[in-house]
């Protein structure tokens, strides 16, 4: 391994001559490294990005990444801590952590051997970042259109990503793959429906295969991807609704006869707006508990020598009490009253 620079200058002058992505940060975890010189060096590095076009960014990022992981051995009283740091180059949070994902996709894919330096340049960073999240068999194919040449977007990524999905998927009919081969039915509308149906139940699964098989159309493959999506909606709705659990009905064989019956949309909707009301009631309570506590306490705390304050009280008393008072509209012409009754009292 080559002898790291020891001071901000002499890496400076190694990383001016880097052609490719084989030059050394300072070890964020070295703490005989002083804060100036760390941050000396990782200035240094950060300057010497620009030079660099793809490869730029994927430098930042590990810059961004050796920053922040100092920052979280030292703490804040070690440093200005990263937010900071990027405050300073006017970096937005979102923008950092993009690049540092992209730079944990070039590490990916260089320690897997399927990526060498040369081909980064043909890589959109989009398309960088979904290569390294594909199956290792879609990176391989990818990779190789590199090497080979090819100018690689994340269109290209998705698209190679969509055919391996439709020719190796397990749950997709014989059928519907012979379709996919000789290009009647394209991998685009096949790997949507393949990643609804991992979602679904094995039972759920076989009815949607045997479907396909049955109608290996365009059409056909567009309404089980819904259907799938559906499915998924309902059964994860219906676990979260309390007012379900507690209750003796058989959810699989409701969502059976929905299905029979044409109305599975109208039925997931159903059970997920169930499961919203449930969380919102939550909330309101929690929230509603949280105002009569503070309204209690302003009062005590308070008394004739703050008027404005006991008015504020009495403005907010159809909130806080065991009636909510809420207009409705603009012009408050109707209002919504909601009783609470609870076993235990607003603290």
């Amino acid at each position: 391994m080559a002898e790291r620079p020891q001071s901000p200058e002499e890496l400076a002058a190694v990383l001016e001559n880097i052609t490719d992505l084989n030059f050394n940060l300072p070890d964020p975890e070295d703490e005989d490294i002083s804060e100036p010189d760390f941050e000396h060096q990782v200035d240094n590095a950060w300057k010497v990005c620009d030079h660099f076009d793809l490869q730029t960014d994927i430098w930042r990022g590990r810059i961004l990444s050796a920053v922040r992981d100092r920052e979280k051995i030292g703490g804040e009283g070690r440093g200005r801590g990263f937010l900071n740091w990027l405050k300073d180059r006017e970096i937005s949070k979102s923008q950092a952590y993009s690049l540092i994902e992209l730079a944990n996709s070039a590490d990916t894919l260089l320690s897997q051997g399927d990526l060498d330096p040369d081909t980064i340049n043909k890589f959109s960073k989009r398309a960088f970042v979904e290569t390294a999240k594909s199956a290792p068999e879609v990176q391989q194919m990818v990779t190789q259109a590199a090497r080979d040449g090819d100018r690689i977007t994340r269109r290209e990524v998705r698209q190679l990503s969509d055919e391996w999905t439709a020719m190796t998927s397990e749950l997709l009919p014989e059928e519907v793959k012979e379709k996919a081969t000789a290009g009647s039915l394209p991998p685009r509308y096949l790997a949507p429906l393949v990643r609804e149906m991992e979602k679904l139940p094995p039972t759920h699964q076989v009815s949607i295969r045997e479907e396909a098989a049955i109608n290996p159309d365009v059409d056909t493959v567009k309404q089980l991807t819904s259907d799938a999506r559906s499915l998924s909606k309902y059964l994860d709705a219906a676990a979260q609704v309390q007012a379900i659990a507690a209750s003796s009905i058989d959810v699989e064989m409701a969502l059976e006869e929905a299905l029979r019956m044409g109305c599975l949309n109208t039925a997931a909707d159903l059970v997920k707006q169930a499961s919203q009301i449930e969380q919102t009631v939550a909330k309101l309570y929690t929230t509603w508990r949280r105002l009569g506590s503070l309204t209690d306490r302003l009062y005590v705390d308070t008394g004739a020598s703050t008027p404005h304050l006991r008015m504020l009280l009495t403005c907010l008393d159809r909130l806080a009490g065991q009636v909510i008072e809420v207009p409705l509209g603009d012009e408050g012409d109707r209002t919504i009253r909601l009783q609470i009754l609870s076993d235990s009292q607003p603290e």
